[in-house]
């Protein structure tokens, strides 16, 4: 039996949904019977455990070093402080690098994979180089750009980009050029490129089109409104929260609609502000037919939050790239980008500079992005059309499609 290892860095949580939207794909290519051990720690580890309750022999929690929180997402300078000064409980990174690499190498001792793909996790490609196991790393960054005033970072990008050149191939979850979104977080040498493909997007299937609409749906009917996304781990979920109640509290916001989301798996969160200012339940408001200004929504179900992308006139976002490419290229809508870090801000500034969305930095700077928007619509949906219509979505399929080609030409290789 094959065994494929599959390590999931555990930041955000972008890299858990491509690896598990790629095990869909993955038996449809690969022939032979196969086996998957995942390792990841934190909200992914857990994750793991609660999709695959039946091989939990297969879940492997191994501490993967991550950045350290900040107010607003990670700190970068607390994080690089972290590299040689043990900071909030985190040893320092060396020491955490030297011990996670021990538990995969224990790892792969034992389980002698015949495969391995990385979504982020850069310690597994030189493992896997050193055993000569093929590995694929799933990616939509290598050496992002970085603002003047955190070029102190620098250095770690150099040492991050070395360790995924090592891998056997590099996957960018992203369209081929001149659409790669992801442009400015890559910056590719001559040298890698010659290991890189650019598979797609690794976006969802929406199942649920047919079900009944549900409340929320209902309410929402024939109205225009923004749609607010929060994502990504706890601190950068709590900033993106904050910066967008200061953008709420302006003048110009008290008749804008908007609908958010809050990515936490919690009912007590959803509610319904009126105009008048009283809150309401999402059924009460559809009952009584409340003239809404907010609504927020802890945990959108997939076909919620198709509908609501399918009816907004615009998405605020944090510049996710996973989200980026569901919005963007998926359902054509414009974006308002408000970056917590150099990764979005690149992915953003990307977006900005072809009329897909707009780049805003402060509260002032997304009023006046709605603005823009509303006044020159037709002009960001000619943009999107083009975007759209060179869109690769099925990253995922294309993915597969080269694990069980590597995999094949692994096994002729020892006949």
């Amino acid at each position: 039996m094959l065994k494929i290892g599959e390590f999931i860095y555990p930041w955000g949580g972008g890299h858990y949904s491509r690896m598990m939207r790629l095990n869909e794909e993955l038996p449809k290519f690969i022939k032979d019977k196969f086996e998957i051990h995942y390792s990841s720690k934190g909200h992914v580890y857990q994750k793991l455990l609660d999709k695959f309750p039946n091989s939990i022999d297969h879940i492997h929690k191994i501490l993967m070093p991550t950045p350290i929180d900040g107010k607003f997402g990670p700190s970068v300078p607390l994080s690089v402080l972290n590299v040689l000064l043990p900071i909030s409980h985190n040893p320092p990174l060396v020491k955490q690098i030297s011990s996670y690499l021990k538990q995969e190498r224990r790892l792969y001792d034992k389980e002698k994979f015949n495969l391995v793909i990385n979504d982020g996790d850069m310690g597994s490609n030189i493992l896997a180089r050193n055993r000569n196991i093929p590995s694929l790393f799933i990616t939509n960054q290598f050496k992002p750009k970085l603002y003047k005033s955190r070029s102190y970072f620098y250095p770690s990008l150099i040492f991050v980009a070395k360790q995924i050149a090592k891998a056997s191939h590099i996957l960018v979850a992203d369209s081929p050029p001149p659409y790669t979104m992801c442009q400015y977080n890559l910056n590719f040498t001559k040298k890698v490129m010659e290991k890189v493909t650019y598979v797609g997007h690794f976006t969802g299937n929406n199942n649920a089109r047919d079900a009944p609409l549900t409340d929320l749906q209902r309410l929402i009917q024939d109205s225009e409104f923004g749609y607010w996304m929060r994502t990504g781990d706890k601190s950068t979920n709590d900033g993106t929260g904050k910066r967008y109640q200061e953008v709420f509290a302006k003048d110009e916001m008290r008749s804008e609609k908007r609908i958010i989301s809050h990515a936490r798996n919690d009912p007590r969160i959803d509610s319904v502000l009126g105009s008048d200012g009283t809150r309401h339940s999402i059924s009460d408001a559809l009952e009584k037919k409340v003239d809404w200004i907010q609504i927020d929504v802890g945990f959108l179900s997939e076909q919620e939050k198709d509908h609501i992308l399918e009816q907004c006139k615009y998405a605020v976002i944090n510049g996710s790239h996973t989200v980026m490419g569901e919005i963007l290229g998926g359902k054509s809508k414009p974006i308002i980008g408000m970056p917590i870090y150099d990764e979005h801000a690149n992915n953003i500034r990307w977006a900005d500079e072809r009329n897909l969305g707009v780049l805003a930095e402060s509260q002032d700077r997304v009023v006046k992005a709605i603005a823009r928007i509303k006044n020159d619509y037709s002009k960001f949906e000619e943009s999107l059309r083009d975007f759209a219509d060179n869109f690769v979505p099925d990253g995922a399929t294309n993915a597969a499609r080269i694990a069980a080609q590597v995999v094949e030409e692994k096994d002729n290789t020892r006949i």
